[in-house]
This record gives structure tokens, C-alpha cells and sequence, in this order.
């Protein structure tokens, strides 16, 4: 009895760990344009790239150099969805209503992920600015990474 416990749970212990984890990047960006003139999106590709396909191999050697053929057009991915979100800025200055509604859309898209069965892993951020002393463009962009 305790072999075939111990079977079982042998089998079942080799399934869980077999069991493959799939994951999945969605952008958040946001304009911080004066004025409204901006773009904000939450940008979720549905085309999936093996990016083996676009990596090439270099060593000192140059007869050992292999070179990808593909083309840089095919990295691009053409399916994905496009939610508006609005920007942080308007002509009056900081909108804290669109940081709000923002919040409110990117919290609907986390829980409708969640209730598709994944789980958020990680969040990165980051500002992509000039940074000058007349600088007054930039974007933050949010990356939520999810594992299912």
C-alpha cells in the first residue's frame, strides 16, 4: 500500500513539475505631452515572434559568424489591441481625473487577465525623456508582466 502511496504521488509530483508556464507582456503607455497632444495606450500583442528566428551568432571566428536572413520588417507584429487611455496633461496642466480613469482602465485589464487565469508577476517602469532644460516630452511606459 504505502509503494503505491508513494507511486501516486511520485506521478503526481512529475506532472506538476512538467506542467509549462506561458507568459504574457502588456505596455502601458503615457504621454506626458503639455497640451493634450500625446498618445496613452495599453498595447497587448496577439501574434506571439520566436525570437530565435531574429538572433544572430558572432565569435571571433568569422567562418563560425551565422547570420539570421529574416527580415526586420517580420519582427513587427501586426495583431494586437489597442485600448485609449488619456493623457496626463491637458492644456490646464496635470489632469488628476485622467490619471484616475487611467488607473481605472488598467485595473479592469488586470482583473480581466486575472480572471483568464493569469497571474501578475512582475511590473517594471520607466521615462523616456530628453531630460534638457527645455525638455517637455516624455512618456511612461509600464510593462506588467503575467504567467499563466
Amino acid at each position: 500500500m504505502k509503494k503505491i502511496l508513494l507511486s501516486l504521488l511520485f506521478i503526481l509530483g512529475i506532472n506538476v513539475i512538467a506542467t509549462a508556464q506561458e507568459y504574457k507582456i502588456v505596455t502601458v503607455v503615457e504621454s506626458l505631452v503639455p497640451n493634450g497632444l500625446g498618445r496613452s495606450r495599453i498595447i497587448i500583442a496577439n501574434d506571439s515572434r520566436d525570437y530565435k528566428e531574429f538572433t544572430t551568432t558572432r565569435s571571433a571566428d568569422k567562418e563560425k559568424n551565422k547570420k539570421n536572413k529574416s527580415d526586420r520588417g517580420d519582427i513587427r507584429v501586426k495583431e494586437f489591441n489597442e485600448t485609449k487611455l488619456l493623457n496626463f496633461y491637458n492644456i490646464g496642466g496635470i489632469r488628476f481625473q485622467n490619471i484616475a480613469a487611467n488607473d481605472a482602465l488598467v485595473t479592469s485589464m488586470i482583473n480581466d487577465m486575472v480572471s483568464q487565469g493569469w497571474t501578475l508577476e512582475f511590473v517594471n517602469t520607466g521615462v523616456e525623456a530628453y531630460g534638457g532644460k527645455d525638455d517637455k516630452n516624455a512618456i511612461f511606459i509600464t510593462r506588467y508582466t503575467f504567467k499563466k
